[in-house]
């Protein structure tokens, strides 16, 4: 299994950096970001600092949209990072949650992530593409062998369709095993009826996780409060999942939509971070399934679960009061123990 290292790109960028070098030291594979222009600074500018001072980590944010950029644009960027540093560039690309509703747009439509995954990876590749209206467009600086393969965030599903038919990897937003395995199980059956090889894509879950020292109901009660800011932000998106499918029909599982009933509103200023007032409503049961918290051995018993499911890389989200102690035990204890 694969590691990922989830950041905000607060500043100092030098801190971002350092964390990624951390992760990498730590046996971490991935370094990922968020990407939202008015919350964050730029992180496509931090990642050529991030890939300047690591050798192999590769980097990408969780997630962008086709939204906040020309997606020529986005394509360009990857590219550009490739040819300076080599293929470690990873594209995740998701409908914006928060980086369109701050700057008062709605987050794209599936048709649009579509549309933006083929230009992104083409172009990407040193392939024509074509940007609407027939316009046809090709990087004549590409060298042989570039690629940015993309991986799409998702949820819904027909979301969950498209990632299986189309996307290079899938990126599911919380690690409760229940749910995994069945999104997990979505996104392989539309690849396989599509014509893919669904083993071809990469599966990521992607969550909180908080090492404790012991399981104390003190200690896990903290662990719990520096994580429940997840359960809020994942909460965005099964709004968005209720209003359109409703909240028992069938379409999206209850064990997703159901803890969101007491849900009132959400501001975006306390986004991904610990202490959000917004996320109160998140009941301690969701923060446990969603996130990774307790000692060594719990995470490491999840982990090996979620591998069973079919999962190949965990993307650790490391928003809380504990960031290099966490990056720490997983590269001593955790990585080792899961990848004995």
């Amino acid at each position: 299994m694969d590691f990922g290292l989830v950041l905000q790109t607060d500043p100092p960028a030098s801190r971002v950096v350092d964390l990624m070098k951390r992760a990498e030291h730590n046996g971490f594979s991935h370094g990922w970001t968020f990407d939202s222009a008015v919350l964050w600074q730029e992180p496509f500018v931090i990642y050529s600092q991030v890939l300047a001072n690591t050798s192999t980590l590769k980097i990408g944010p969780m997630v962008t949209n086709p939204g906040t950029r020309t997606w020529e644009v986005t394509a360009s960027t990857f590219a550009t990072l490739n040819d300076m540093f080599g293929n470690r560039t990873v594209c995740g690309i998701g409908r914006g949650d928060s980086a369109m509703r701050v700057a008062g747009r709605t987050p794209n439509t599936l048709a649009r992530i579509s549309a933006a995954i083929k230009v992104i990876r083409a172009l990407g590749r040193g392939e024509e593409a074509d940007l609407g209206g027939g316009t046809v467009v090709r990087f004549p600086w590409i060298r042989p062998g570039a690629e940015v393969p993309v991986w799409m965030a998702a949820y819904g599903p027909k979301a969950l369709k498209m990632t299986g038919e189309e996307a290079d990897g899938f990126i599911l937003q919380l690690a409760d095993l229940y749910l995994t395995e069945y999104m997990v199980k979505a996104v392989r059956d539309a690849a396989e009826a599509a014509g893919r090889d669904p083993s071809e894509v990469t599966i990521c879950v992607a969550a909180p996780a908080y090492v404790t020292a012991d399981d104390s109901p003190a200690a896990l009660a903290h662990a719990r409060e520096q994580c429940r800011w997840f359960g809020g932000m994942v909460g965005n998106h099964v709004a968005d999942l209720v209003a359109k499918y409703g909240a028992h029909t069938g379409a999206v599982p209850e064990e997703l939509t159901d803890y969101i009933k007491a849900r009132e509103g959400y501001d975006y200023a306390h986004h991904g971070r610990s202490g959000n007032p917004d996320t109160q409503f998140v009941p301690d049961e969701i923060v446990d399934r969603f996130c990774l918290i307790g000692p060594v051995e719990k995470h490491i018993e999840k982990l090996t679960a979620l591998r069973a499911l079919g999962v190949d890389q965990f993307a650790l989200y490391d928003m809380h009061d504990a960031q290099e102690a966490v990056i720490d035990a997983y590269g001593t204890k955790v990585i080792p123990a899961v990848n004995a």
